[in-house]
């Protein structure tokens, strides 16, 4: 049995890791799916919903498989990388899955990468998938 925490930010983002999930996962292991969203003025009704969506992707396509699925939406004024390694910590998860997005040098810099921080901050393995643009 393994635990996984599954970092999703976007129904797009979703289906990928779903794809992903289905061909990877084994019988009775857990998955914690996380949407994490800053809050206040920076978070809008429509993230929470899109949120909402990308969390309801993944359960949607991995109904039928015999795993664990528990979902979980954080708005509670972290950057998304806190909220996956505390939940991680919290649940003694074995891996992080997340999509990755293609960026340039330039757009890193401007724009930050959750999945660049949480690969340094991490202190368990990070399975990335390539999530096309």
């Amino acid at each position: 049995m393994v635990e996984l925490v599954v970092g999703t930010d976007a129904p797009e983002s979703s289906e990928a890791l779903a794809d992903y999930l289905t061909d990877v996962v084994d019988d009775d292991d857990t998955l914690y799916v996380i949407n994490s969203l800053v809050g206040g003025e920076d978070t809008s009704g429509g993230d929470v919903q899109a949120g909402d969506q990308a969390i309801q992707v993944l359960v949607d396509r991995l109904e039928g498989l015999p795993v664990t699925v528990e979902t979980h939406q954080f708005v509670r004024g972290n950057e998304p990388v806190e909220d996956l390694i505390g939940f991680a910590g919290e649940v003694d998860a074995d891996e992080f899955v997340i999509g990755v997005h293609k960026r340039t040098p330039v757009g890193k810099v401007v724009f930050g990468s959750t999945a660049q921080n949480l690969l340094l901050a991490a202190d368990r393995p990070v399975r990335c998938v390539p999530l096309v643009d």
